[in-house]
């Protein structure tokens, strides 16, 4: 649901910066190679491999947006990350155009186990249908259409 204009004028007198986007985010990954191969396969996302400063890393790209894939018991110090860097412990929730019906019979034919939808629920825009699944890790994935 979108912020009302009276809080966000409000805020926007006390911060000095405004966020504009997300560029990526870290899941910490029990299998890399088995989390990298589920994210191309059950969603249609690309794998990458970059270089960092402590060597190759693997992540997934959809859009301008990525997932970098953080092996779970990689050095804190080599690749900082959360407080509790543990695998199964995210919800997230990605954005198709597709319907929901062909996102829950791709799912099935992938042998994914749904576990619900399409159900309405309420996103950043507004009202969504969704369908829920798990990840190699058990994270839990949402993807929602709007209308």
């Amino acid at each position: 649901m979108p912020v009302p204009n009276a809080i966000c004028t409000t805020l926007s007198t006390i911060m000095s910066f405004s966020i504009d986007s997300i560029d990526h985010i870290v899941l910490n990954v029990a299998d890399v190679e088995a989390s990298a191969e589920w994210y191309v396969r059950v969603l249609g996302m690309q794998r990458i491999d970059f270089d960092s400063r402590t060597g190759v890393r693997v992540a997934v790209h959809f859009g301008v947006h990525k997932i970098n894939l953080r092996p779970k018991d990689a050095d804190t110090v080599a690749w900082f990350t959360g407080a509790a860097p543990v695998p199964g412990s995210a919800d997230l929730c990605f954005v198709t155009q597709a319907s929901p019906e062909s996102v829950k019979a791709h799912w099935l034919a992938q042998g994914v186990a749904i576990e619900a939808g399409p159900t309405a629920r309420s996103g950043a825009r507004g009202p969504m249908t969704s369908v829920y699944c798990r990840d190699p890790d058990g994270n839990l994935i949402e993807v929602a259409t709007y209308p």
